[in-house]
C-alpha cells in the first residue's frame, strides 16, 4: 500500500512533493496517523439532476464508517452523474466521458483501492469502463432498485408501467387527468426503476462478474440491508488495498460468459450487451453476438419479472436474488472465477443463502421460458447484427414478412407517427434510421418507436419495429435494435425505402431486406444511404465523440480506449 505516496505530484523534488501534499491533507483536520492508514476512494456519483442517486450521500457515509472500521482513511471525490430521464440528447452519448473522468480521477489521486457509488443505467458500465482502464483495485456498490407503488389499488413501478400506461393513453383509453395522477405513482422511492430494467440488469452482471460483494444487486434502495452492503463494502475496499486484486484479475473471459448467462436467465436488458462489450473492450476481452447465440440457446429465463413477467426487482431480492439465480445455473457457469473478495464464484454460492421462491426464480428444470431472453439476428439488413429482447416481445412475429414504414431520423418519426394520413398497417414493420451511435448521435432509446396512434386506437398493441437505437431495459415488444453497423455509417439500413419487404425469423437468426442488388446499388449511387444529414461538431466533447465512437457490437467505446486483445 503506498497512501499518500502514490502518483506524486511532479515538483522536480519528490520529498518536498510527499511533504507539501501531507502539509494540506492535514489543513483537512487529518492526523498524522490517520494519514498513514491505506486510503480508499469513493467515487461519488451523486447529483441534483440525478433521482436515482438521491440516497447516494447515506450511501457514501455507511462506506466511510466500513472503511474506517477495518482501518482505512476513506476520502470521497464527486464525478459526472448521469441521471437517464434529465440528458439531452441521451446518457448514452456523455457514458464515455463519465468513464474517462473516473479513469482519470482514480488514476492520478493517491487511493490504494476505489468504490465506485452508482446505480442509474449508464452509470454502473461507466464506472466499470474507468475502473478497469485506471488499474487501481475498485469494488462496484449499486444504487439499489426503487420500491414499487400504488394507483388506485394497482401495483406499479418505473418504467415498464410508464410504458404501459402511456400507451393506454395514446390509445384512448385513459384521460389526461388519470395519466397525471399515474405520473405521480410511478417513481415514488429513491433507486433506480422497479424493474428489470438496464440499473438492475448492470447490476446483476457486476456481481457475477465479482466486482461487487454478493448478495448486494438486488437489494432495494431504501432497505436497510443496503446500508448494512455500503458499509461492507467500504470494509472489502481496505482488503483489496491489502490484496491488490486489480479489475483485469476479476474480468476474464470466463467472467464474462457467466455475466452474459445470468442476463438472459434475469430477461435483463438488450442494453447490457453494449455496456459489456465496452468493459471488455477495456481489458482486452471480446463480448460477441455469436456467444450470445450460443448461450441464448442454452440457458433458460429463470426469473418471472417485468418486463419480461409480473414481478417488481423488490420481489426477486425476497426471492432469494441473484444468488438463487447463480446457484440454479451453478452446472453452466465457471466458479474458478475470482472476485473482488479474493473468493472465487464456487466459494461464494457455497456459502449463499440456499433460500428460493418459486413463484418468482424459477428451477432449470421447471423455467419461467425456456430459452434465453436476448437474440442476435445477422442477414443482409444487419450484417454485423443486430437484438431482439424475445422474453418481451409477441412470438407471432417471430417468422415474418412485413412492408416497411419507414421514418428517416428522430424527427421524422415524431412529425408524422400520429398523422392520420399516415400509410401503416398492423402488419407493417417500423423503421427507424439514424438513431445510432453516430446518427442519433448517441444512440438513444428511441427503438421502442411508439404504436401509430390510429393503430393504437384500434387496439393494436405490438407491431415488428426495427431500428439502429436502442431501447430502455424496461421496454417490451418486438423490437429489433442496434442494427449495425447504423445507417449514418453507411449500413444497409439506410437503404431501406417506405414499401420493401423485410424478412425476420428468429429460429434461423435472421434479418433480410429483400430487395434485389441491382436496387440496392442504384439507392446508394444515388445517395440513399446518407438519409438524414450526419451530425457535425467542431469543437469540445461532441468532436471528439464523433470521430471516435465505434458502433454498438463493439460497445460504443472510443476506439483508442480499448485495450489490446488479451
Amino acid at each position: 500500500m503506498e497512501g499518500l505516496k502514490r502518483g506524486i505530484t511532479e515538483y522536480g523534488d519528490r520529498d518536498f512533493a510527499l511533504y507539501l501534499r501531507r502539509s494540506f491533507a492535514r489543513s483537512m483536520g487529518y492526523s498524522s496517523a490517520s494519514l498513514q492508514r491505506p486510503i480508499v476512494g469513493i467515487a461519488d456519483s451523486a447529483s441534483g439532476f440525478n433521482n436515482c442517486h438521491r440516497h447516494l450521500p447515506e450511501l457514501v457515509e455507511a462506506v466511510k464508517r466500513g472503511v474506517l472500521s477495518a482501518g482505512g482513511l476513506p476520502l470521497g471525490f464527486p464525478t459526472i452523474s448521469l441521471g437517464e430521464p434529465f440528458l439531452a440528447p441521451t446518457s448514452m452519448l456523455y457514458r464515455n466521458l463519465m468513464s474517462m473522468d473516473v479513469e482519470e480521477m482514480v488514476r492520478a489521486q493517491p487511493m490504494d483501492a476505489v468504490v465506485l457509488v452508482g446505480g442509474c443505467d449508464k452509470t454502473v458500465p461507466a464506472q466499470l469502463m474507468g475502473a478497469a482502464s485506471a488499474g487501481v483495485p475498485a469494488v462496484q456498490l449499486v444504487a439499489g432498485p426503487m420500491m414499487s407503488g400504488r394507483y388506485h389499488g394497482e401495483r406499479v413501478g418505473a418504467c415498464t408501467d410508464c410504458r404501459r400506461f402511456w400507451a393506454r393513453y395514446r390509445a384512448g383509453e385513459l384521460t389526461g387527468e388519470e395519466i397525471g395522477g399515474i405520473e405521480g405513482r410511478l417513481a415514488t422511492t429513491a433507486g433506480t426503476c422497479a424493474v428489470m430494467g438496464t440499473a438492475s440488469t448492470m447490476a446483476c452482471a457486476a456481481e457475477t462478474l465479482g466486482m461487487t460483494l454478493p448478495g448486494t444487486a438486488a437489494i432495494p434502495a431504501v432497505h436497510a440491508d443496503r446500508l448494512r452492503a455500503a458499509e461492507a463494502t467500504g470494509e472489502a475496499a481496505v482488503g483489496l488495498a491489502q490484496s491488490r486484486i486489480a479489475p483485469e484479475r476479476v474480468l476474464t473471459s470466463a467472467a464474462f460468459e457467466n455475466a452474459l448467462r445470468v442476463v438472459l436467465a434475469v430477461g435483463g436488458s438488450t442494453n447490457a450487451l453494449i455496456h459489456l462489450a465496452a468493459i471488455g473492450g477495456r481489458v482486452g476481452v471480446t463480448v460477441s453476438l455469436e456467444a450470445l447465440n450460443r448461450l441464448s440457446d442454452e440457458t433458460p429465463v429463470l426469473v418471472d419479472l417485468k418486463p419480461s413477467g409480473r414481478h417488481y426487482m423488490e420481489d426477486f431480492f425476497a426471492a432469494g436474488g441473484l444468488g438463487a439465480v447463480l446457484r440454479e445455473l451453478a452446472p453452466q457457469l465457471h466458479l474458478d472465477c475470482i472476485t473482488v473478495t479474493g473468493e472465487s464464484l464456487g466459494e461464494r454460492l457455497a456459502a449463499a443463502d440456499p433460500f428460493v421462491d418459486r413463484s418468482v426464480i424459477r428451477s432449470t428444470s421447471e423455467p419461467f421460458q425456456p430459452v434465453g431472453g436476448l437474440v442476435a439476428l445477422f442477414g443482409s439488413l444487419a450484417p454485423g447484427g443486430a437484438l431482439l429482447k424475445r422474453s418481451a416481445a409477441d412470438s407471432r412475429l417471430f417468422e415474418s414478412v412485413s412492408r416497411a414504414v419507414v421514418f428517416e431520423s428522430l424527427e421524422d418519426l415524431d412529425r408524422r407517427i400520429d398523422d392520420p394520413r399516415l400509410d401503416v398497417r398492423p402488419t407493417d414493420a417500423l423503421v427507424l434510421k439514424n438513431a445510432g451511435p453516430l446518427g442519433g448521435p448517441g444512440m438513444p432509446e428511441a427503438g421502442y418507436l411508439p404504436i401509430p396512434r390510429k393503430l393504437a386506437r384500434e387496439g393494436v398493441r405490438d407491431m415488428l419495429r426495427i431500428s439502429d437505437a436502442r431501447m430502455s431495459g424496461t421496454a417490451f415488444g418486438t423490437i429489433v435494435l442496434h442494427v449495425t453497423p447504423e445507417a449514418a455509417a453507411g449500413g444497409p439500413l439506410g437503404l431501406v425505402e417506405t414499401g420493401d419487404t423485410i424478412r425476420i425469423s428468429v429460429s434461423q437468426r435472421r434479418l433480410d431486406l429483400l430487395v434485389d442488388e441491382p436496387e440496392l446499388r442504384r439507392r446508394q449511387e444515388q445517395g440513399s444511404a446518407a438519409g438524414a444529414p450526419r451530425p457535425s461538431e467542431t469543437r469540445g466533447y461532441r468532436r471528439l465523440y464523433l470521430e471516435h465512437v465505434l458502433q454498438a457490437d463493439q460497445g460504443c467505446d472510443f476506439d483508442f480506449l480499448r485495450a489490446s486483445p488479451r
